[in-house]
């Protein structure tokens, strides 16, 4: 078997390997890549909702607290809670925030849901794990460098790397060496 054939044969096999990773660094990189204008790993709900009960300003955290918990029925564990004024106060839970307004008898209610696929995804990504999944990281990125090479190599002729395969490499350089002369 001539050398060509065993490249095509680890560009292949490699290649079905890397398909799950790379679909899960791919979905993952654009999600983290847009992190200023949306939250990769949660969706946030904010709902305005009226407080028809009253409060004085005298009245302690524990009875505000009270109030709302009744009002809007939470089982919910509170984590913490913060007064930022005499009938304002921040009730915090696991996966919720309820800022109220006696004043104005109004409540922010706030719900954070993970966003499936993408949260397991990005964690994966960001090497959270740590550990072995170090390990299989960087077998990825070994394996993407592997694809690269075989890659060139995969055709001969006008289409291969001596043809119009030299420019598409020579590309693949440019991009990133035209982005780093004007952003870094």
């Amino acid at each position: 078997m001539n050398w060509r054939k065993w490249n095509n044969v680890l560009h292949r096999d490699i290649g079905y390997l890397a398909v799950g990773l790379t679909l899960i660094y791919s979905i993952s990189g654009i999600a983290v890549n847009h992190v200023n204008e949306w939250n990769p790993n949660y969706n946030i709900t904010k709902d305005t909702v009226a407080i028809a009960s009253s409060a004085d300003s005298s009245e302690t955290n524990e009875s505000l607290i009270a109030k709302l918990q009744n009002e809007f029925n939470i089982a919910d564990t509170l984590k913490n809670s913060f007064r930022s004024a005499p009938l304002k106060i921040q009730l915090f839970f696991e996966k919720k925030t309820i800022t109220a307004d006696f004043e104005k008898r109004s409540a922010i209610v706030e719900v954070v849901s993970n966003k499936p696929i993408l949260r397991e995804s990005n964690f994966l990504h960001l090497n959270a794990p740590k550990k072995l999944w170090t390990y299989v990281a960087d077998a990825f990125a070994v394996s993407l460098i592997l694809l690269a090479i075989t890659g060139m190599f995969m055709l001969k002729g006008k289409n291969g790397l001596s043809g119009r395969g030299k420019w598409f490499v020579i590309a693949g350089f440019i991009i990133p060496v035209a982005f780093l002369i004007i952003y870094f």
